[in-house]
């Protein structure tokens, strides 16, 4: 399941990481890429420990646990702390996978990445080319968002980042443990999920939606793994 997650962060918010950003130093950002990804990768990045680019995870994170279509359709239990990256002059980042495990940066803890996310800190507009490209079973789906917009999308989809020709694509990106696995499961709760909160606000509380919630909760209590 892909899901645009629109207005995650304030056109201020993004204003003021982008006059941070700009005046970063970026690394090359095969740094964070195994040996098959560092074939295709070319763009910059911030350092992974990089204590601006954590302070700026934590404004992000801040902000996504309180977006209700973000937990209701992700149902987070962890976290690779957000990265930034850089593309211009051409850089792109050519067809892959992301691993699917990540050790969190600083620590011995490992991550099943079960979504992975980008939040785009430029507009559409500001670069030509740049376009994220995600391939499934129904074809390419091509993904460009006004600032402050998050795409949310499988971690074992293909996926790449087209030639930036122009202008200058920053975004943050990161990796999230669903407390639910399975991608079918997840689509079924968050599809149930949004049928409850729609009959919700047309009828109020009635006891079949009581009696919904009961089996959503019920199902995630069976298929969470937490």
């Amino acid at each position: 399941m892909m899901l645009h997650i629109p207005e995650v962060l304030t056109p201020e918010q993004v204003a003021e990481m982008r006059r941070r950003l700009d005046a970063s130093d970026w690394v090359d950002g095969k740094e964070t890429v195994g040996v098959q990804g560092a074939k295709v990768k070319n763009n910059r990045q911030l350092p992974e420990l990089s204590p601006l680019g954590r302070e700026l995870g934590e404004v992000i994170l801040t902000a996504l646990v309180k977006h209700p279509l973000f937990v209701s359709a992700a149902l987070p239990y962890r976290y690779v702390p957000p990265l930034f990256n850089c593309y211009e002059g051409g850089e792109h980042y050519g067809f892959h996978i992301d691993g699917s495990i990540r050790t969190i940066p600083g620590t011995n803890l490992n991550l099943r990445t079960d979504l992975s996310c980008t939040l785009f800190l430029c507009e559409p507009e500001d670069y030509e080319g740049g376009e994220l490209i995600v391939a499934d079973t129904y074809g390419e789906h091509e993904v460009k968002l006004p600032a402050g917009d998050l795409i949310l999308y499988p971690s074992s989809s293909l996926h790449k980042v087209e030639p930036v020709t122009c202008g200058a694509r920053v975004c943050s990106f990161f990796w999230v443990q669903s407390m639910v696995a399975d991608d079918g499961r997840r689509s079924l709760l968050f599809e149930l999920d949004r049928n409850i909160q729609a009959l919700r606000e047309k009828v109020g509380d009635s006891s079949e939606i009581v009696g919904l919630t009961g089996h959503y909760h019920n199902l995630l209590r069976q298929w969470a793994s937490v």
